[in-house]
């Protein structure tokens, strides 16, 4: 990690500012090469932390009037000398400034290498690397809290007493063989079960926070159903706000399911619009129908949308039976707009959530949104970075959870301390992967290769 390296930090997009970010053994170097600040003051002089107002140039040309920062190892970002250029926000403008710096032998970093050299430097730990890109990534309140939570070391904090807790008992088990005349205590034998038992249940309680994390993270997988022609589609549009569905007064227009997220309150939605459901002999109407039905068996949460103007039919009673039983659902009996037909005594007897509403010119939407929110309370619960917010990290706890299980099952049938070691060791490798003590590269690697440019 001796080269460095440079990017765009804030995006190929016209802006007010455009921050160019440096780092690397060179950066002060290459910043006193390439930035004249106004009060002649040198880089390798400057305060940390303190903007400097100047110019960048290459062979006396300006290429551009900014601000310059320097902050340096091991107090930086990345532990290394870092530069920061604030630069106007042309994209052509940085893609100059950025030229120039690589004639200084500077090169592009890769995606998420800033945060990956913070790791590799010990600034921080996997999950604290992975909540950068999630806090980046989030789309709701509650997942950037969570982030943030994550991002100050929340599941850092706990990983780390568990895994001195398990070293410990393993420190003290080796102890025992090299030394086979001592016995340890039968009181001494209850304190580890003890510890491995709320070991176990502190693994459990944070898998169960993974799924809660990943709705939070992805939104609610929402099914909108019904029979052709009662506005499915101009709902799924009236949610978002703008046009995405293409609607028209033809039954079967919608063929295949769209997907479109939108925030309800504190809840995101998948919004899935899907084909309308009824029996039909066009083929590929037919995959539409068979694409709707595969959708209702992954959903979160169902809409089914009823046309108010007409009576109920025999499709809409299919549309309400074929949504599975476990599976939230709320029917909008849409255009309210036109005069009513269908009755709230109509749909009582179904055991629904309901809500009267027009698609076409928003009347009755806030009932629904209401009634979204107080279906999923878990999104009105503050958040703190206690939520397991990837599969990566949840995989090595489970198989963490396990070899603690099979430590406290051997132990409680009167198996010696000699005999589990090895699963004492598959538990500290299983939970070191989640904070990076004992994660392979290659999987490093594929951990950044999703951040961005610049960051």
């Amino acid at each position: 990690m001796s080269d460095t390296i440079a990017a765009v930090a804030t995006g190929n997009v016209v802006s007010a500012i455009g921050v160019i970010r440096m780092s690397g053994s060179d950066s002060l170097t290459v910043a006193d090469s390439v930035f004249r600040a106004a009060n002649g003051i040198k880089m390798a002089d400057a305060e940390n932390r303190r903007m400097y107002y100047g110019n960048i140039t290459e062979n006396d040309k300006i290429i551009d009037i900014c601000l310059c920062m320097v902050s340096r190892m091991p107090d930086s970002y990345t532990g290394e000398d870092t530069v920061e250029f604030h630069c106007h926000g042309s994209p052509v403008v940085l893609a100059e400034v950025l030229r120039v710096l690589f004639s200084h032998e500077v090169r592009q970093a890769l995606p998420g290498e800033f945060t990956k050299r913070a790791f590799l430097n010990g600034k921080m730990d996997l999950t604290q690397a992975e909540a950068v890109i999630d806090l980046i990534e989030a789309e709701t309140p509650l997942a950037a809290d969570n982030a943030v939570g994550q991002l100050g070391g929340v599941i850092s904090l706990k990983i780390e007493s568990v895994y001195k807790q398990l070293i410990d008992i393993m420190a003290h088990f080796h102890a025992v063989l090299d030394y086979p005349d001592e016995d340890i205590e039968d009181f001494e034998m209850q304190s580890y079960l003890k510890i491995l038992y709320e070991i176990e249940n502190e693994f459990q309680q944070m898998l169960e926070t993974h799924e809660r994390s990943r709705v939070l993270k992805d939104g609610i997988p929402t099914v909108i159903i019904g029979r052709p022609n009662t506005g499915k589609s101009s709902l799924l549009n009236a949610l978002l706000g703008y046009d995405r569905a293409i609607v028209t007064d033809i039954a079967g227009t919608t063929r295949d399911t769209i997907e479109e997220k939108v925030l309800i309150g504190k809840v995101l939605l998948r919004l899935i619009d899907t084909a309308g459901l009824r029996s039909t002999e066009n083929r590929v109407e037919r995959i539409g129908v068979e694409r709707t039905l595969a959708a209702l068996s992954g959903a979160g949460l169902v809409i089914l949308v009823l046309d108010g103007s007409e009576p109920l039919i025999s499709e809409d009673y299919d549309a309400l039976r074929s949504i599975p039983p476990d599976v939230p659902k709320i029917a909008v009996v849409n255009k309210s707009d036109l005069p009513a037909v269908l009755k709230a005594d109509d749909l009582d007897e179904h055991k629904i959530e309901y809500c009267f509403a027009s698609a076409l010119s928003g009347e009755g939407l806030s009932s629904l949104d209401a009634k979204i929110q107080n279906m999923f309370p878990d999104f009105s619960t503050p958040v703190s970075g206690e939520l397991i917010t990837n599969t990566r990290q949840a995989e090595a706890i489970s198989r963490g959870l396990r070899s603690v299980e099979l430590v406290t099952n051997a132990l409680t049938a009167g198996v010696t301390p000699d005999a589990v070691l090895t699963d004492i060791e598959a538990a500290l490798a299983a939970i070191g992967e989640v904070t990076g003590k004992t994660v392979r590269e290659d999987v490093v690697d594929r951990i950044f290769e999703r951040f961005c440019v610049g960051k």
